[in-house]
């Protein structure tokens, strides 16, 4: 891990020939879960030809690569050069948030790269933002996914704890949780399932409980690769239809705002997720 540090301290554009490197080793020899993202693929856009699922695949291949390269820098960026390369928009949605006195509940997808939304934390009025994070097998790499998560202030909360935080700290609009809300739930927890990119989908529903039961302000995270280490995040707040938010009516949302960003750069995505294997526990 010492000698990852060191090399996260190299220019982004260092990082992207090992990027390159690693496309090409793993597209063209290894073809790491290639099968699943084109299954994945054309599952969601049966329209497309088979050379365009095979395009989109390669791009995606590609991103995912930048995605470890910049998922590296992470742990060593400046937050001057996080703000340059990650341009944040309707940042006024955050002090209407904080005027009407309601946490902020940020629902983003596996668009890349996710894990620079961190330095949000020193743009907007609110005192502590959460990241969630859910429990990995191996303890240590856990560690240090919370070290990036925390930077900047940053105050980090496991998934399973998250819910029971919120609840029990004061809805004061001084708080921000970001959730990564298109997680496949645990089959043991498949309870709820919609249409999304064409296929039955168990969703995660842990904070529809919240949109039900506290007056919360819901914000969708629409993320824009604008070039290769560059991007652009549009704050989308997510209101109900009458008066307060009725069950999986935010769940159903989120995931519509989402499929419409998906559906404007596929390969955008992390496919190679896999996103519907319980899809029959529904």
């Amino acid at each position: 891990f010492s000698i990852l540090l060191v090399i996260s301290k190299l220019p982004l554009r260092v990082l992207y020939v090992f990027s390159d490197m690693m496309f090409f080793i793993n597209y063209y020899i290894i073809g790491y879960r290639k099968k699943e993202v084109l299954e994945n693929l054309k599952n969601s856009f049966p329209d497309k030809s088979d050379q365009e699922i095979k395009d989109i695949s390669k791009k995606f291949f590609s991103n995912f690569c930048d995605y470890l390269a910049e998922m590296l820098k992470a742990f060593t960026i400046s937050n001057t050069e996080s703000r340059v390369r990650m341009q944040h928009l309707n940042q006024e949605l955050f002090h209407d948030a904080k005027a009407e006195g309601k946490n902020v509940i940020l629902l983003s997808g596996h668009v890349f790269n996710w894990e620079w939304f961190n330095a949000l934390a020193t743009l907007v009025p609110q005192k502590d933002c959460h990241p969630v994070y859910r429990r990995m097998s191996s303890k240590f790499w856990e560690n240090k996914i919370k070290m990036i998560r925390n930077r900047f202030n940053n105050k980090s909360l496991e998934a399973n704890d998250v819910i029971k935080h919120i609840f029990r700290n004061s809805n004061d609009g001084n708080s921000i949780y970001m959730f990564v809300a298109d997680q496949t739930p645990h089959v043991s927890h498949v309870n709820y399932g919609l249409k999304f990119l064409n296929q039955k989908t168990p969703a995660f529903i842990g904070y529809d409980k919240l949109s039900t039961r506290m007056d919360l302000v819901f914000i969708y995270c629409e993320m824009k690769k604008v070039k290769r280490g560059f991007y652009q995040v549009n704050y989308h707040r997510i209101d109900p239809e009458g008066e307060k938010f009725v069950e999986h009516e935010v769940v159903k949302k989120f995931h519509g705002l989402l499929e419409n960003t998906i559906k404007k750069r596929p390969d955008n995505w992390l496919w190679s997720h896999r996103r519907w294997k319980y899809k029959d526990a529904i």
